[in-house]
C-alpha cells in the first residue's frame, strides 16, 4: 500500500487543476512584484544554491515573492533532493515530524519522499519523529511544491520536517542533523516562512528589516533575538534557523534578500499586511 499525502490547499492556496496551476505560476514569474520572467532550468547549473526562504501564503499574495527564489534555484540547476522545512500551523501531531515514505501528490503530479535520507535525519536528531499526522493539513510545505515541480517535474525527491516546536536549539539540532545527512549530496533546502502578520505597513517592514538583516549575516542567535525583542511575528523562525544552521555548515559564504513584499503591496490595503521574503543562501 502506497502512501500518499494528498494537496489540502489544491483549489484554496493555489489553483486546482494542472492547466490552471501551471498559468497561475507563470503569472506569478511574470507578475509586476516577481522577478518579471519565466525561468530556464539550466540543466548543468553551477548547483551553488544551497538554500532558500520562501513564503507560503495564497499565491495570490505571495506567490510573486516566491518566484524570485525558484527564478534563482532554476539558473542554479536541479537538486536531486528538496528538504523542505515549514511550520505546524495546524497544531496536529509531534513537535518535530518527518513524513519518511510514500509521495505527496498535487495537481502537477507526485514526488516521492526520500526514505533513505528522511531515516538517516531521524537518527541523527533524536528529537524529530517519524509521523505524518503533522502534515495531513499543513499548507507551509505543500504550496511550494508545485513551484518545484512546474521546474522539475516528478524528477527530484523530498524530505518534509514540520516543526511545531520551534525554540533555537531544537532548530539548531535539526539542522545539525539535515546538514550531516546532506554533505556531499546535491540537495537544497526551503525553509517555508512568512514574516510579520496582520500589522500597519510601516510596522511590518521595521521589524521584517531587522529580523532579514540577522538572516542575512547568518546568525540564528540573533535573528531569535530580534523575533524575540521585537515580537516579529514570523511563523517559519524555526525553520528559517535551522536552515542558517545548516547552511552555514554546509559551506554557505552569503545569504542574499531577493525580493521582500507585503500583501498591502500587492493589494493596495496597507493598514493589516502580512510580509513576505526570498531569500538565497549560496556557496
Amino acid at each position: 500500500m502506497v502512501k500518499i499525502r494528498r494537496p489540502c490547499q489544491a483549489g484554496a492556496f493555489y489553483a486546482g487543476t494542472a492547466e490552471s496551476l501551471k498559468s497561475q505560476i507563470e503569472n506569478c514569474f511574470l507578475h509586476e512584484l516577481g522577478p518579471g520572467k519565466i525561468p530556464e532550468v539550466a540543466k548543468t547549473g553551477p548547483r551553488q544554491v544551497i538554500g532558500l526562504v520562501c513564503p507560503h501564503a495564497g499565491y495570490m499574495f505571495s506567490g510573486p515573492v516566491a518566484a524570485h527564489a525558484y527564478y534563482k534555484l532554476a539558473l542554479d540547476g536541479k537538486p536531486d533532493v528538496v528538504v523542505l522545512f515549514g511550520p505546524n500551523h495546524a497544531g496536529y501531531g509531534s513537535a518535530l515530524a518527518v513524513m519518511n515514505e510514500g509521495f505527496w501528490r498535487t495537481p502537477l503530479g507526485d514526488v516521492k519522499v526520500d526514505s533513505e535520507l528522511a531515516t538517516r535525519i531521524t537518527h541523527e536528531s533524536r528529537i524529530v519523529d517519524v509521523d505524518d499526522s503533522a502534515h495531513r493539513f499543513e499548507h507551509s510545505i505543500e504550496v511550494q511544491l508545485p513551484f518545484l515541480q512546474y521546474l522539475y517535474g516528478s524528477d527530484f525527491k523530498i524530505v518534509p520536517i514540520c516543526f511545531l516546536m520551534q525554540d533555537l536549539s531544537s532548530a539548531r539540532e535539526v539542522g545539525q542533523a539535515v546538514a550531516k545527512v546532506l554533505a556531499g549530496k546535491n540537495a537544497v533546502i526551503i525553509a517555508s516562512s512568512d514574516m510579520t502578520h496582520y500589522e500597519p505597513q510601516e510596522n511590518a517592514k521595521k521589524k521584517d528589516e531587522m529580523a532579514l538583516e540577522a538572516v542575512e549575516a547568518m546568525d540564528e542567535a540573533k535573528f531569535y533575538s530580534v523575533i524575540e525583542a521585537h515580537r516579529v511575528s514570523a511563523c517559519g523562525y524555526g525553520p528559517i534557523a535551522a536552515l542558517i544552521t545548516a547552511a552555514k555548515i554546509l559551506g554557505a559564504k552569503e545569504a542574499k534578500l531577493l525580493c521582500y513584499k507585503t500583501s498591502g503591496d500587492v493589494i493596495g490595503d496597507y493598514s493589516s499586511v502580512v510580509g513576505y521574503a526570498a531569500v538565497c543562501f549560496t556557496k
